[in-house]
């Protein structure tokens, strides 16, 4: 990373920009829905910034050293609020990372691992024993980040968004491994 970044909780004056940026991100996406096919999700993206007003769930921003707004993520610090398909919602003692995206011109200088490395610290801190994530296939690039953070495929958490399939990673912590997932009868 070139420039150095902070990762801070969204301000109010914050949430506009970095909706237009989410907006921009996922709808360069090659191989994701448009806002024509998926309008309720992009108005979702426009509006990043209500998922602050919820409980236990945090917007963070990624900013560069001279104040640019280069990405974000929505933290979940409890899965009944994390709000996707499939069976998440029910995973227990653990957090969930939902809706990161990171500038194009901010690509390759780290932002999406300071982003993810800044939820995996909020899901340690409330002492989880997992961070789950998803992402689609038009977002391959960013899967090998969360392998080299830990991530690890985890298909009961896959499902379809219509006709788009969803793919389910965790992260286990601590020393924490599947086999814990089937213990609690998330799995």
């Amino acid at each position: 990373m070139t420039t150095p970044l902070t990762i801070r909780d969204i301000r109010h004056d914050e949430h506009g920009p970095l909706g237009q940026l989410m907006v921009e991100v996922y709808s360069q996406l090659e191989g994701f829905p448009s806002p024509v096919e998926q309008p309720r999700y992009y108005e979702m993206l426009a509006n990043i910034g209500d998922f602050a007003t919820k409980v236990d769930t945090r917007v963070l921003v990624a900013m560069t050293g001279d104040g640019l707004l280069v990405g974000g993520v929505v933290y979940f610090g409890d899965m009944a609020a994390y709000g996707s398909g499939g069976t998440a919602t029910a995973v227990t003692r653990a957090s969930g990372i939902r809706l990161l995206g990171v500038s194009p011109l901010a690509r390759g200088m780290g932002v999406g691992r300071a982003l993810t490395e800044a939820c995996i610290r909020l899901a340690r801190d409330k002492r989880h024993a997992r961070v789950v994530l998803h992402t689609t296939e038009a977002m391959r690039v960013a899967w090998s980040m969360y392998e080299r953070l830990g991530f690890e495929r985890t298909l009961d958490l896959d499902f379809m968004q219509g006709a788009l399939p969803v793919f389910g990673f965790s992260l286990w912590l601590d020393g924490a491994g599947a086999g814990l997932h089937e213990a609690d009868g998330d799995g």
